[in-house]
């Protein structure tokens, strides 16, 4: 098509070209991704918004990921098949990556960010009808994995989230729809939270990508 360019961004007076086309190939060049998000990370977050050199590997995992370079990722370790499992300490820039890394392709399919206590909160307002909501077909990263609080409806505590997780690793399997999530948690945190069996089913739906554990709180 001679149009086709998902390589070339347009933000208003400003085009950014992510890489060259090579056929109906885009080859992306990583240096170029990263000049592009610093402009945008600025757009979204204001003029304080940075990136951090001791964050360029788990920024480069995310790229991969995102323009689907199969053969990369293999290297790297991700599956593209899978969702993204973002880990690392508080204020470290999880969630803030999740929103901005989405835009380097905007000719696929995006995904909404949800926080998870805004899931719950949901539930306690209308009940297990949310749960379905958040199963459906729908493209969504659950941001704050396990800090949300239990779910109560009509004196019925749930675990919102683990019901939610249970109906998206359905959704993968019937129907390869991915999901995303950011967490400050461990594996073993996790599994204490959500129990054994959705544990188990994370580790089929996320791929792993963690930031240092001593990462600096970039809000301060």
């Amino acid at each position: 098509m001679k149009d086709y360019a998902p390589h070339i961004i347009k933000e208003g007076n400003l085009e950014f070209h992510l890489g060259r086309l090579e056929g109906s190939r885009v080859n992306y060049d990583f240096e170029k991704i990263w000049q592009y998000l610093l402009v945008k990370g600025k757009m979204l977050f204001g003029e304080r918004f940075h990136l951090y050199e001791v964050d360029r590997e788990v920024i480069y995992k995310l790229c991969l990921y995102m323009i689907k370079d199969a053969a990369s990722c293999k290297k790297v370790g991700l599956d593209v098949n899978k969702g993204i499992l973002l880990t690392g300490p508080v204020g470290c820039g999880k969630t803030s990556l999740m929103r901005l890394v989405k835009h380097i392709v905007p000719h696929v399919r995006s995904y909404e960010v949800i926080p998870t206590r805004n899931i719950v909160f949901a539930f306690n307002h209308i009940g297990y009808d949310t749960i379905q909501q958040f199963g459906n077909s729908k493209f969504f990263c659950l941001d704050d994995l396990g800090v949300e609080p239990t779910g109560r409806y009509f004196g019925k505590d749930c675990n919102v989230i683990g019901e939610v997780l249970l109906s998206r690793y359905e959704l993968f399997l019937n129907h390869q729809v991915r999901t995303h999530a950011t967490t400050n948690l461990n594996a073993k945190e996790l599994e204490v939270h959500y129990g054994n069996r959705v544990r188990s089913r994370m580790r089929q739906l996320f791929n792993l990508v963690a930031f240092d554990k001593k990462s600096r709180d970039k809000r301060r």
